[in-house]
């Protein structure tokens, strides 16, 4: 037996770091958490000065035994969660829980699981630090407080089944207030008015757009727009001006964790939640054919932009004998991380840049090639020169108005021949390509096109935007970003709609109550000072409980004067109007929610009691017609798959379609349905690939009965069948 025991969070994680280590430790998962505040209740006694009630999780039970077996036969136990304040505080939970003696515990933490750090790590172990437990547990206090407190509130004056959280309920009021100046915007009307110009003396023709008379101007109407027409109609357009220059484009910085959201948002379609789960998947560790099991990026809960000197000279030998030495930065291209960031670990990278994403294809999912290829790019991208592009401006006048033309074009790749970072707004239009002008050259109109234009209001926000809009406001912190997004769908403050993030009624009328009654609950500011005094926390410079204190103070004084404000009060939730119309009487049928979730009624309840089910449109196709695949859900609420020409295809499934196709036979794959990873698989019989349903995962019953159970099950339907018998004699002898 070992005496070194290594307790990791993951048994990704645990295979990876057992690798590196050998036989003479023991590597173990704890499977994330193994105690926490109990569900039932609060679990925190407010009054003796905020004392958390841990218990451990009941369905951890097995692992703890299995743990504290292994630590007590062990010389030295090393805790290895992750490098963060969740991370610390699962370690001091297991030397709590486990009862480790202070002088055989370790703390070792690595920033990437590659085995030259991981033995570092182990070789140069440190003990628990506890501003970093005590920072996550003033975070996990200050939200059980106001879930447990609030919600009952909103319970009780708007709808069972509802919860509050510190900081969704801030990230929910920004998508509120988006859609409130939505509302609000009043467009204002602006005109273009471009010409098409033909040389004189010389071919070619370019098109130019008004700029000013002679300095810039704006059109505001379109009677401004016929007087300049009026002026240059037949008149001639001279070059007044060519400037021509080469402009320079830096690269993008390497992720964080924010931007890495942001970034798979736009280009993967991933969500937060989802980037989240496979970039935890890269940093643990896969198995790469003929390399092992390799952890492929660094740790990527980070908002640091700081690279070692090490990666960055290694990117610089890739790009070097790949690119050429032309395409290098030139030096160590180093990132100024912006102030109030924690900066505890390196941007997100990956370990080893010269596996680039093409060699170890076949050794990751689609969703993992993806992802690591997104990471490594900007990364090598970040170390790589300059692009360089052409551009040139030229002016044309005529009765005294300016006309001008732009175009850029890459006159050197860099950075660009890898990597190009993606946009929310549209991209700034390059121009066509322009003749050869000199000052002097004459031109005329040979088209006008006047065209009038309104501003346009806000956009909502998707989940990449509002990640962002959350990092700058200093709301939640790396390791929280993807669950505010996600919370605040799942609890239907928020939906989903084309890619925008909409509040929904029942977020509306809650964030309504937060700001009338919860000002600083709800506060965009408040919430920011509270994220800096949780660091302040961490850095060992602000104490937890008093923290704590002056927070609740206030926050009960506010519960109790909206106790009392809304005493006999219920507010109403409005209905959500969908475009679904009634067969029965014409109405626009609403959103209900029932026993088994939601539903569309007529609204002329009771006069019109007509329902209907919401279908939900899933990726994929039908495997038998190719028509669109819909989820439904049973009589009993449970959800199952079906093609969208119901009887007449007759596909239906309990899995659930996935936006993969078969790589043999081009299908639609399916996975099984519940919660964690799950592989995809072909279901089509005719294919290599095809999995069948016994291999698929499935709990199975055990339907082989004991031998007691057979013999009385055959004894009771025995007896059933003879007192049928009797029932059925007695009732023949009275009829006759």
């Amino acid at each position: 037996m070992s005496s070194n025991l290594v307790i990791v969070e993951s048994p990704s994680k645990a295979k990876t770091i057992g690798k590196y280590l050998g036989p003479d430790y023991v590597v173990k998962a704890s499977m994330g958490h193994l105690r926490d505040l109990p569900k039932s209740t609060m679990g925190v006694d407010i009054e003796s000065g905020f004392v958390p009630e841990y218990v451990p999780l009941p369905n951890k039970g097995d692992v703890i035994s299995e743990l504290k077996k292994l630590a007590k036969k062990a010389d030295t136990v090393y805790l290895a969660t992750d490098p963060d304040r969740e991370g610390e505080a699962i370690s001091w939970h297991l030397q709590e829980l486990l009862e480790l003696p202070l002088e055989k515990t370790h703390r070792v933490t690595f920033n990437e699981i590659t085995q030259n750090v991981v033995k570092e790590a182990i070789a140069n172990p440190r003990a628990i630090d506890g501003n970093l437990v005590d920072a996550q547990q003033a975070r996990r206090i200050l939200d059980r407080i106001v879930g447990y407190q609030l919600s009952p509130l909103l319970w009780k004056k708007v709808r069972r089944g509802l919860s509050a959280g510190r900081v969704q309920s801030v990230a929910t009021r920004l998508v509120v207030d988006r859609e409130n100046e939505i509302r609000a915007f009043v467009p204002k009307e602006y005109w273009s008015l471009d010409v098409k110009l033909n040389l004189i003396g010389k071919p070619g023709s370019f098109v130019a757009r008004y700029y000013g008379s002679p300095k810039k101007k704006e059109l505001a109407n379109e009677e401004q727009v016929q007087a300049i027409v009026k002026d240059i109609t037949d008149g001639e357009f001279a070059v007044v001006g060519v400037k021509r220059a080469d402009k320079k484009r830096s690269a993008a910085p390497p992720f964080t964790t924010s931007t890495l959201q942001q970034e798979a948002a736009r280009k993967l379609n991933m969500t937060p939640k989802r980037t989240m789960a496979i970039a935890q998947q890269l940093y643990e560790g896969v198995d790469v054919a003929g390399e092992g099991t390799l952890g492929l990026i660094t740790y990527m809960r980070t908002d640091s932009l700081r690279l070692s000197n090490e990666a960055m000279d290694a990117a610089a030998a890739f790009i070097t004998n790949r690119y050429g030495k032309n395409y290098h930065y030139g030096s160590r291209h180093v990132f100024k991380t912006k102030s109030g960031a924690q900066d505890a670990h390196e941007a997100i990278r990956p370990t080893h840049v010269e596996l680039d994403p093409e060699r170890i294809e076949k050794s990751l999912t689609k969703e993992q090639y993806r992802l690591y290829k997104l990471i490594w790019s900007r990364f090598l991208a970040s170390q790589m020169a300059n692009a360089v592009y052409d551009t040139v401006a030229i002016d044309t006048q005529c009765a005294g108005h300016i006309f001008r033309a732009t175009h850029q074009s890459v006159k050197f790749a860099g950075f660009l021949a890898v990597y190009e970072e993606g946009r929310d707004e549209e991209a700034e239009a390059t121009g066509a390509p322009l003749p050869d002008l000199q000052e002097g050259d004459k031109a005329k109109a040979a088209e006008m096109k006047p065209e009038q234009h309104f501003t346009q209001p806000p956009v909502r926000y998707n989940e990449a935007s509002l990640v962002k809009a959350m990092e700058e406001k200093g709301i939640g912190r790396p390791s929280t970003y993807a669950t505010i997004v996600s919370t605040i769908q799942d609890r239907e403050y928020v939906n989903k709609v084309d890619k925008r993030l909409q509040p929904t009624a029942l977020g509306e009328v809650v964030t309504a109550l937060m700001m009338e009654r919860f000002n600083d609950i709800i506060d965009v500011e408040f919430t920011a000072n509270m994220e800096t005094r949780l660091d302040e926390v961490e850095a060992g410079n602000q104490n937890w409980k008093a923290l704590l204190t002056e927070f609740y103070k206030d926050f009960h004084q506010e519960l109790v004067d909206a106790e009392k404000a809304l005493e006999g009060t219920r507010i109403k939730v409005p209905d959500e109007v969908s475009e679904e119309i009634c067969e029965v009487c014409g109405r626009n049928m609403v959103v209900k929610i029932g026993r088994f979730g939601k539903f569309l009624a007529c609204p002329g309840f009771p006069e019109c009691k007509n329902t209907k089910p919401i279908v939900e449109k899933m990726p994929g196709r039908c495997p038998k017609c190719g028509s669109t695949i819909l989820k439904r859900k049973s009589k009993r609420g449970y959800a199952y798959y079906g093609c969208e020409r119901g009887a007449e295809c007759g596909f239906m499934t309990w899995d659930v379609p996935t936006a993969e196709d078969c790589p043999k036979c081009g299908q639609t794959m399916f996975k099984k349905s519940g919660r964690g990873r799950m592989k995809p698989f072909c279901i089509n019989e005719a294919c290599e690939n095809f999995l069948p349903e016994d291999k698929r995962g499935y709990y199975k019953k055990n339907t082989e009965e004991p031998a007691e159970d057979k013999e009385t099950a055959k004894k009771t339907a025995a007896k059933k069948t003879a007192a049928k018998t009797t029932k059925k004699s007695t009732k023949t002898k009275e009829t006759k």
